[in-house]
């Protein structure tokens, strides 16, 4: 990992994707408005509060700038974000620290909008921290979750499975993982032995959520699914609309 993801050009898209103004990320009527506010809806639209009690600690596994970790600290007491790219860990502590960051926004070409970013007021920023990481090799003292979210993580790992099967020694027994993935495999971020879907074995279609089942099964519920689309503008014209398969497992 790491290339794109460490430019200022990543840094500014991603900022202006988590906590831009949406009526600006998507400037025309026509559009797919249901894609819009990804990063909150991966939160309100698969966590499961009704199983939150006092004192709840939640990870956010590849938290890219952080909103979704914010949106996590609306109902966990602790809420800690790691993300591989160093660019992005710091600016979530930029964030956690000020409240806001700056960012731009394409027009065409070279043509951008300078704009200012921030994290809701009613946020308690306090309950957040950020830090670099892998998420396949996390660090040995990091403890157990009550909440465990991996947004568009897991075709962007070199070894995705090795990263799910930490995930029962991670996750607190009745604990949840949420997980969106676009099912976007790519030999240029995960070679294709490691590849959890879109491939055929002994004659039959293997996709990401056969491979989810086959690797969460004995420790983790199948709790619920849903399609979760969203929006990443590149231009005032040019946009990625993606479904991603949401899925919430419960720890046994």
């Amino acid at each position: 990992m790491g290339g794109f993801y460490e430019t200022d050009r990543a840094v500014s898209e991603y900022l202006f994707f988590h906590y831009g103004d949406q009526r600006k990320l998507l400037p025309w009527d026509f559009g797919p408005a249901s894609a819009l506010n990804y990063p909150v809806r991966c939160v309100t639209e698969l966590l499961d509060t009704n199983r939150l009690s006092d004192g709840v600690r939640a990870l956010d596994l590849g938290c890219a700038v952080g909103r979704s970790t914010f949106e996590l600290a609306r109902h966990c007491e602790t809420v800690v974000g790691i993300d591989f790219s160093h660019r992005f860990a710091e600016e979530g502590q930029r964030l956690q620290q000020k409240g806001s960051a700056p960012c731009a926004y394409t027009i065409e070409g070279d043509l951008a909008v300078q704009a200012t970013v921030a994290v809701d007021a009613d946020i308690d920023r306090a309950r957040v921290s950020f830090e670099q990481g892998d998420a396949t090799q996390l660090r040995a003292d990091l403890g157990q979750f009550d909440v465990v979210l991996m947004a568009n993580l897991l075709c962007r790992l070199p070894d995705p499975r090795a990263c799910l099967e930490r995930m029962s020694a991670t996750v607190k027994p009745g604990g949840q993982i949420l997980i969106t993935t676009p099912c976007t495999w790519m030999e240029e971020y995960t070679p294709k032995e490691k590849w959890l879907g879109g491939f055929q074995r002994d004659g039959r279609e293997v996709r990401t959520l056969d491979s989810l089942k086959q690797i969460l099964g004995e420790a983790f519920e199948l709790d619920a699914r849903k399609d979760l689309p969203f929006l990443i503008r590149e231009h005032e014209r040019k946009f990625q609309w993606t479904v991603a398969e949401g899925t919430r497992w419960i720890r046994r």
